[in-house]
């Protein structure tokens, strides 16, 4: 009578025959390699080999021009103001964007109208013209001024010249564009969170700050940052718009040292270099800020 073999249970078996067992099975399920998953290796490696040919050893990219701008006084310069330029509109434009959108989800229609014809002329006005309007607004109002009625004294009177400089029209016109845009980025994150959370806080007795502190805003952060963050970013690239104006940002300073000196790939690859690593930070924020808001979130 043949003897049939019996395999003996998991906790009988060698520990070596074990974990050939296992590794075998391994083997048997481990999912294929696709052969799209060869294509998209085979154009990386042609992506990498054409940067290699045509920046890395490139000569006309001059990287030793670029490696002595690269640090250069003037181009560290330009730099900061493009930082100070930045921040200061960014502020600006958020703070004016929290205002907007409050008057956009206001029950008030008349600050419902006026938040919406704000966000639909900054929609409709190019940056770069927003920025000479208020640079030239001088030819249109003069000298800014305010009457106290029935009294005909000036309560201000100044010359708009005196205001208007470069580096406030930049400021006042790149922060009315943030503000615009960021508006509408707080008032869709603060749609998303659901209208019965508000009534259930209501139902608690929670006044309207604390509900909007403790439970709308941490769950609306989280809907906000990507959006907001890209415009944040975006605000490092619009500062060399502000060279329509006459203001010397990054742009415009390797503009001015490539005029004379006629080194304009290498210098321009100098303002691309700061940019992407303005960039790079801001997008290192935004990652941290997704993950600490991001917490016990199902993704």
């Amino acid at each position: 009578m043949n003897q049939q073999t019996i395999c003996p249970p998991e906790h009988v078996r060698p520990e070596a025959e074990q974990k050939a067992l296992w590794h075998t099975v391994a083997n048997e399920i481990r999912p294929r390699r696709k052969r799209t998953d060869l294509l998209w290796y085979a154009g990386l490696v042609l992506a990498i080999a054409l940067f290699y040919q045509l920046v890395i050893v490139n000569p006309r990219w001059q990287w030793d021009v670029v490696a002595h701008y690269l640090f250069n006084k003037r181009v560290l310069d330009g730099l900061k103001n493009t930082l100070i330029l930045t921040f200061a509109a960014s502020a600006l434009g958020l703070v004016l964007g929290v205002g907007i959108a409050a008057c956009r989800m206001a029950e008030n229609p008349i600050a419902r109208g006026a938040a919406y014809i704000y966000i639909w002329v900054i929609r409709a006005t190019p940056p770069l013209a927003m920025l000479l309007f208020l640079f030239f607004l001088a030819a249109v109002v003069p000298r800014l001024s305010i009457t106290v009625p029935f009294l005909n004294r000036p309560l201000l009177d100044v010359d708009t010249n005196s205001l208007i400089s470069r580096f406030s029209a930049a400021v006042i016109g790149l922060a009315m564009y943030l503000g615009g845009y960021s508006a509408e980025i707080f008032r869709g994150g603060l749609n998303a969170v659901e209208k019965g959370q508000r009534e259930a806080c209501k139902a608690l007795g929670m006044s309207d700050i604390r509900t909007m502190w403790h439970v709308v805003m941490p769950q609306a952060i989280r809907v906000i940052i990507p959006p907001l963050a890209n415009e944040v970013i975006t605000m490092f690239k619009n500062t060399s718009l502000v060279t329509v104006i006459g203001y010397v940002e990054l742009l415009t300073t390797v503009q001015l040292i490539y005029s004379s000196t006629f080194e304009t790939i290498p210098l321009l690859a100098v303002a691309c270099i700061w940019y992407l690593f303005l960039t790079s930070i801001a997008m290192l924020g935004q990652n941290l800020l997704e993950r600490r808001f991001g917490k016990g979130v199902q993704r």
